[in-house]
């Protein structure tokens, strides 16, 4: 409904008012929220953070602070401009062959973030010719890229193989993209990623998999889901994540083929047209490179972690970092983050009509820096939560 002024004509103030009501009406008002022990915290106590993306507990680590430091040192507060016109630093270059490596792709070109990396893979590699078969819990950067793109779009099943086969042996003589996460930040479950790629050869088709919530916590050495079960540089595999979460920075890249990332450099206009990825961000994530080469075992501990938690909340042990726990409805949701928080713990919930199945959830995050002690009172409020 369009909403209409004073004047009889829309306006901003009545649009925001008619969003406004909406939001009340659907309970979906958003807030800030500080990180604990931070000057903008509102208190002074210190919580239990289960809700973060700190996967490896690097976002304060000396090494990769000083990265920062010496990166912003050497270059500046930022790149300045496009790396097309002069934003392009050597860092960004160390940066890359580090990111590549570690995921064993040919070749990555960074972003300034996630967001952009997703829409400049799937904006600049398909048009209005191709189809993207999405999956239905794809994260919103996927859906506005697939959206970005021109092509057709057909949503699959969540994690539904057979689905996405139906889908794709229906088109007719185009290029098709298959997209997913490699573990979805929804329910923190994997994708299929053997039976989507034995599908992408048997069609001719691009998978492109977003590593956001698998970077630095799937495999081994933290390389990420599709480098841990073989596919890392796969010609049909197109590997995207962000440098925000294990990596502790900021930013984003595309692994892929060299022809690829030179497509990327010439058609991704989120790319073309936006800045170089700043100086402290790009050393920052090189830093955090270097020590989760040199200390693997921060994946296994978050992992291990994971599976505390999980185990707590009576759910199935989950692959990576997120853990998901259905809850009666989204009032109990919010009883059990408030509950939580009271004894010290903070943790995220999910409620409709943000939730792609409609359900309500308490999202946690587990981190490789949490002993079994940190864990304890949170271990202890968990059960209390899901058996009440």
């Amino acid at each position: 409904m369009t909403a209409i002024g004073a004047s009889g004509n829309p306006g901003l103030e009545a649009f925001l008012d008619a969003h406004e009501e909406r939001r009340a009406r659907l309970g979906l008002e958003r807030h800030l929220v500080a990180r604990a022990g931070t000057a903008a915290s509102e208190s002074g106590t210190a919580l239990l953070d289960l809700a973060g993306n700190d996967y490896l507990g690097l976002l304060t680590h000396p090494a990769v602070i000083d990265g920062a430091v010496a990166a912003a040192r050497a270059y500046g507060g930022g790149a300045g401009a496009s790396r097309l016109v002069t934003g392009h630093l050597d860092l960004h270059d160390h940066l890359e062959r580090a990111l590549a490596d570690h995921l064993e792709a040919p070749a990555a070109l960074v972003f300034s973030t996630g967001y952009h990396a997703n829409l400049a893979a799937l904006s600049a590699l398909t048009d209005a010719e191709s189809l993207v078969v999405s999956d239905a819990h794809a994260h919103a950067s996927l859906i506005d890229g697939a959206r970005l793109s021109r092509a057709e779009v057909a949503v699959n099943r969540h994690n539904d193989v057979d689905h996405v086969a139906e889908l794709l042996a229906t088109r007719s003589g185009r290029r098709a993209v298959v997209v997913v996460e490699s573990v979805y930040s929804v329910l923190g479950d994997a994708a299929p990623l053997v039976d989507l790629v034995a599908l992408a050869d048997a069609h001719d088709a691009t998978l492109l998999v977003d590593e956001a919530h698998g970077l630095g916590v799937v495999g081994g050495r933290g390389e990420g889901a599709v480098a841990a079960q073989g596919f890392g540089g796969h010609p049909r595999v197109v590997v995207t994540a962000t440098l925000s979460k294990s990596l502790a920075a900021q930013g984003g890249v595309v692994a892929a083929s060299a022809r690829v990332r030179q497509h990327l450099v010439n058609a991704a206009r989120a790319f073309v047209y936006d800045t170089g990825l700043a100086p402290a961000a790009a050393g920052a994530a090189l830093a955090a490179l270097d020590v989760l080469r040199a200390e693997p075992e921060r994946a296994d501990r978050a992992r291990r972690n994971a599976e505390l938690l999980a185990g707590a909340c009576r759910i199935d042990p989950v692959p990576g970092a997120v853990l998901s726990v259905p809850m009666p409805g989204p009032k109990e949701a919010l009883a059990g983050v408030a509950q939580a928080a009271a004894a010290g713990v903070r943790i995220g919930c999910f409620r409709p009509p943000s939730t792609p199945d409609g359900d309500s959830r308490l999202r946690l995050t587990a981190h490789a820096q949490h002993t079994a002690d940190d864990l304890a009172p949170a271990l202890a409020v968990l059960r209390e939560i899901i058996d009440a």
